[in-house]
Order: C-alpha cells, then structure tokens, then sequence
C-alpha cells in the first residue's frame, strides 16, 4: 500500500474522502449515461407493483444511492406528477437496488483499482464519445471506492491498536446501540447507505467492529438513509410528505422486525459466505430481499395509512378549474378553456408583482411563504395547461395548432415572471434584511416608482392578450419603462458619486431589483409583439 509516508490519521481520512468522492463520481457518471432511461422507468411507475419494485432497483442502481432516489420521488410528488400508491412499489425496489454497491464493494478488488483507475483516464482523455467518457468515469470512481476501502481498513487497523481509542472501541462492541446510532448518523451526513455499509466492512476486516455489529451498522444506515428524503419534503406538500414519511417507516418497520434475528441471520449467511465483507454483503442483500417480501401484499393498504396520517390540507386543494384532459373533443373549445386557466394564471402572477415590492418593507415570514405557494401554483398551472394543450395541438387544424403554440409561450412567460419574483426578488429583499441595509429616501421612492409602472405594464399587458390595440399600448408603456429604469440608474449612480452612504450600501440591491423589474415587464408583454405583427392592418392603418 503506498503511504506517501503520510500519518495514519491521514491515510484514514483520505481513505474516507477516497471512498464518498468515488461513490459521487460513479453516481453522476452513470446517471448521464443512462438519463433517458431514467425518464422512461419514471413514465412506467403506474403499470404494475412489480414493474414499479423493477423501477425501484434500476434507479438505485444508477445513482447509487436509495435515499437520492425518493428525494427525487419527494420532488416529483411535490410537482404533483406522481401519488404515493404510483411510489409505493419504487420506495420497496430502492432498498434492493442499493445492495448492488454493496455487492461490489465486498469483492476485495483494491489490487486492481489503480489499474482500473489508469484505464478509465486513458479513455477519456482519448475518446471522443460522450457515453464513453461517462462509462470510463463511473470505472474510475469505482476505483477510487476499492482504493478508499484499502485506506480505511489500513488507518482503522493502526487506530484499533491504540490503547487510548482501545476503550472506545470496547465500547462499540460491547453496545449494539452505540453502534446503530454511530451508523445512523455517518449515513445521514454522507447520504448514502452503501458508503456507510462499506465502512463498516472496513472496520470490520480491522477487527474494530465484530460481524454482529457490523450488521448493526447495515439496520443504522438503511434508517438513516431516509434523512435525505425528509430533508427534501421540508417545505413540500403532502404528497412529498407523504412519500418521504412511507420511505422513513418502511426501513424502520424492517429493522424492528428483522432485528431480533439477526445472530439468526449472520449464521445463515456465514453458511454460504465466511469472509466478514461477502458476510455483510450477503446480509444486507437478505435482509432487503426479505423486507421486500414481508411488505409486498401490504402496498395498497400501507398506502392507505399514509395518506390518513399525512392527509391532504386545505392548502393542498388548488388545481386547475378548467381543464380536463381528453375531455374536449373540439380543439377550438379545448383552446378556449385554455385560455381561461391562463388568464387565472395570469392572475396569480400579477398578485405576486403587486405584493413583490411589499418584501423589502418588512421582514414578513408569512408574506415570503405566500410568494413562494403561489410560485408552486404557477409552476402547477403552467405544467398541467401546457400537458393539457399539447394533447389537442394535433387534433386541430393548423390555425388551432398555432393558437396553442402562442398560448404555450405566454404561459411560459408567466412561470418565468414568477420564478424571477420567487426566486431572484425575494433573494434581494433577504439579503435587505440580512444585512440590516435601508434604501435612501430617493431610492425608494424610485423603487416604488419604478414597481407601480410594472403593475401598470403587466395588467395592461395580461388584459391585451390577443387584442392588437391594447398590445400596442402595452408596447408602448413597456418602451417608457425602458426609457425610467434607464433614469433610475443614472440617478442612482448620481447618489452614489453624491457619497450617499445608503446608496452606496443598497447599491447592488438596487441595480438588480430595477433589472428584475424590468424583464417581468418584457416577459408579460412578449406575447403583444407577435399579436402586433401578425394582425391584419386596422382601418386606421390603412
């Protein structure tokens, strides 16, 4: 083993940074390998339970790690495109598909990780494919996983035979609690099972740990792999809650009920493996293998108690009004009922503007989550209606498909104006009160200025939709606010050279709140320059 002449400490800290970076290499690498096929094993969630177990294990399988998976479940219910009965199957398949890591990692591969890792970089300094780069890289960051191993079990081995860290690991040994716990949280910090799993195999091969307790650290890392999804759903609605909370007492109801048998376990499985990591591989296999089968015929009725313990608030009710899918056979009709959850949209937007300006006034928790709910209205809005319209664009006639095409683009410009108020705006006024900063009096007064033109602007543009006389003056009133965020500036710019010491502190706050204003303006009248240009001349204009 090369040392480099470096310290134990350092080699087993390096081993550790070895082992997390090569788990996130080999994650990331195969994750853009197989992208599309991610998305395909989302779209197929609903078919069956044991399809959905099969997506379960094949998303494991690619991003390496279960608890990274239902985060992605926990995002996708919070956007409402999925419900937990769809999930229930996939959280199930999660637990197998992490074992696969575990399985490879057991093989004592360290020998061949330099080699491995040597090969991986030569093909990606010279390949010239993208699949290819990826592939070899998931190769070098399994190599960094063996090498990371080899490190660790060389630095614990060093530590174990230390008499002032002996007691400790007397301690480890002789209370299983100790041990679970320690499992628990290393696997919530690193945010993955396997790399926990495969630490303890190195401890184990040390002599730090026994076999039973190193099975302990298998129960502590499938439980602390759920502080990732439970982390995600803070914030989310209860669909995500949902789906995160299933995942936290599955892998908890698995190991109440596995944990009295688990000397039980290690002898069954010392009968077909006796080398401590194939042992606690093969272990760790059984036991998800196993939970599997206990909890497969309870999907539906677990579901079910779920949803009763985390049920759905009267904040969870919005949806569309007006749109059903495959419910208007008449395009036309479909395009009208469109255009009506749009202008509802459009609505939403708009009240998010009026009360943007009110963030920087006061430091109002209530007023940031009531921008930030209507954000996650808008963004719901603008999936199901652009879903909904692409059903009927090819049902249509060409004029029909046109219509859609435009009205997809508008609403699109109405998610962004949102984001840039949830997001970018909400960020400044943050930062406002974070730093304790006050606008000067001027200043302020050009803001709110500045904030009543872009109310005027995108009422005018949201009410000129498809009308050629309005989009005109929406046009024109959108130009002379071009023409005031220009005078802003160079006044703002004029106080600073003034040496205005609040200017001069709110000064980048300013700037980039005048900026955002002035793209919400441009996006909510993008649509009046195409309407403009493709009417037909007025009689005025003849």
């Amino acid at each position: 083993m090369i040392d480099l002449q470096n310290s134990p400490l350092i080699i087993l800290l390096a081993g550790i940074a070895f082992f997390l970076f090569g788990s996130q290499m080999t994650s990331q690498s195969l994750e853009k390998l197989l992208a599309s096929k991610i998305t395909q094993l989302m779209n197929r969630l609903s078919r069956s339970k044991f399809l959905s177990i099969g997506v379960g294990i094949g998303l494991t399988s690619i991003l390496q790690s279960s608890g990274a998976v239902t985060s992605m479940l926990v995002g996708l219910g919070s956007a409402r495109v999925i419900t937990l009965p769809q999930v229930m199957g996939v959280i199930i398949g999660t637990a197998i598909g992490s074992t696969l890591t575990v399985q490879i990692i057991s093989l004592n591969l360290s020998g061949y990780a330099l080699p491995v890792f040597i090969a991986g970089f030569i093909v990606t300094m010279i390949s010239g494919r993208v699949w290819i780069k990826n592939l070899a890289t998931a190769l070098m960051g399994f190599a960094m996983l063996f090498l990371g191993l080899k490190m660790i079990a060389d630095g614990a081995t060093y530590f174990s035979q230390l008499e002032m860290l002996s007691g400790f690991f007397s301690v480890l040994k002789n209370n299983s609690m100790y041990s679970f716990f320690a499992a628990m949280i290393f696997c919530a910090i690193a945010h993955s099972s396997a790399v926990t799993i495969g630490l303890a195999m190195s401890l184990c091969l040390a002599g730090v740990i026994s076999t039973h307790d190193a099975v302990i650290w298998v129960y502590g890392a499938n439980i602390g792999t759920t502080s990732v999804a439970l982390s995600a759903a803070a914030g989310s609605n209860y669909i995500g809650r949902q789906i995160a909370w299933a995942h936290f007492f599955y892998k908890t109801l698995s190991v109440l009920i596995f944990y009295p048998f688990t000397q039980h376990i290690i002898d069954l499985m010392s009968q077909i493996q006796s080398t401590p990591t194939r042992l606690i591989a093969n272990t760790h296999l059984f036991f998800n293998l196993a939970s599997a089968i206990v909890f497969f015929p309870f999907i539906s009725k677990a579901s079910q108690v779920i949803e009763k313990l985390i049920p759905k608030s009267a904040s969870d009710e919005f949806g569309t009004e007006y749109l059903a899918l495959n419910n208007y056979q008449n395009s036309s009709l479909a395009v009208s009922y469109g255009q009506r959850e749009i202008m509802r949209t459009a609505d939403i937007v708009l009240s998010m503007i009026k009360d943007s300006v009110l963030l920087f006034e006061d430091d109002d928790p209530a007023l940031v989550q009531s921008i930030k709910d209507r954000d996650n209205q808008v963004d719901f809005l603008y999936r199901e209606t652009k879903m909904f319209l692409l059903d009927h664009a090819n049902k249509g006639a060409n004029v029909v498909h046109q219509n859609i095409m435009n009205m997809i683009m508008y609403i699109s410009d109405l998610e962004r104006a949102a984001d840039s108020i949830d997001i970018n705006i909400r960020a400044l006024a943050i930062k406002k009160h974070a730093l304790k900063l006050v606008f000067s009096e001027e200043g302020w007064s050009e803001i709110k200025t500045m904030h009543a033109q872009v109310v005027k602007v995108a009422s005018m543009g949201i009410n000129a939709y498809d009308n050629k006389e309005m989009c005109e003056l929406a046009i024109k009133l959108k130009r002379d606010l071009t023409k005031l965020e220009i005078s802003f500036r160079e006044n703002h710019i004029s106080r600073l050279n003034r040496g205005l010491r609040e200017s001069i502190n709110t000064s980048s706050i300013h700037l980039d709140l005048l900026s955002e204003y002035k793209r919400i303006a441009s996006l909510l009248c993008n649509h009046a320059y195409g309407t403009v240009k493709n009417s037909p001349p007025s009689l005025a204009d003849r």
